[in-house]
């Protein structure tokens, strides 16, 4: 398994303190850079409900998107751990719903992920499979694939991720997610590989592999939303 360095540091920047890889190349990707705010001079009326600034109504900028608003457009705190902040930040409305709806990913979903799920994996068009333990790694930067023979797959480099559902549910209720397909490239090869993870037979692994799944779907599009940002 990679040697990832996860020494971190303090640093204090214009938000707030913030708890950062001590290397920037190894941050979560997950996370998001802090936003340029948008600067004073530009800024003389909230972006949101027009009120004119002026001695008496001052101006904040939202920490998640670095927008200008007024104390009543900006006056939530809010835990903002994509952003690595160590306490909660001042937020506009918008923003802080959304950090909000992210927070049961921080809180839950990443541990279900971290302890990981066991999985029958097949790896391209391979008819051999092999059960493994699908985990992510402790910094978020890895997929670890624990058995026989471990493997890993870096998260930046995964370009597609579908889960896969039970076609044969006809009780009325959502479908169950059973399985996992992954495409990725390798560093320093640009042809793509797949990865197949199948859920185990027995009821108890099909349960443990449903809750990973389902929060691995969750991370897929954090980590989508993290490029986006970039």
């Amino acid at each position: 398994m990679s040697s990832v360095p996860d020494g971190k540091k303090l640093v204090r920047s214009p938000s707030g303190l913030r708890m950062v890889a001590e290397n920037g190349a190894f941050n979560s990707p997950f996370c998001m850079e802090e936003p340029t705010w948008v600067p004073d001079k530009d800024c003389q009326k909230c972006m949101r409900c027009e009120t004119k600034f002026a001695f008496i109504k001052r101006k904040h900028h939202c920490r998640r998107c670095g927008r200008c608003f007024c104390d009543k457009c900006c006056s939530q705190k809010v835990a903002l751990p994509r952003m690595s902040f160590v306490d909660p930040v001042r937020q506009c409305s918008q923003c802080s719903l959304l950090s909000q709806k992210e927070s049961d990913f921080y809180e839950k979903q990443i541990k279900v992920l971290v302890a990981g799920s066991p999985f029958v994996v097949t790896r391209d068009t391979s008819d051999k499979c092999a059960t493994m333990t699908s985990r992510l790694s402790n910094n978020h930067r890895f997929l670890f694939l624990d058995g026989e023979n471990n493997f890993e797959v870096e998260l930046t480099r995964i370009t597609t991720i579908q889960v896969l559902t039970d076609t044969t549910n006809h009780t009325g209720t959502s479908p169950r997610a059973v399985g996992m397909l992954v495409q990725y490239k390798p560093s320093g090869d640009q042809d793509v590989k797949q990865l197949r993870l199948d859920a185990g037979t027995s009821e108890e692994e099909k349960k443990a592999a449903e809750l990973w799944l389902l929060a691995m779907h969750k991370a897929a599009k954090l980590l989508y939303e993290s490029r986006e940002h970039q």
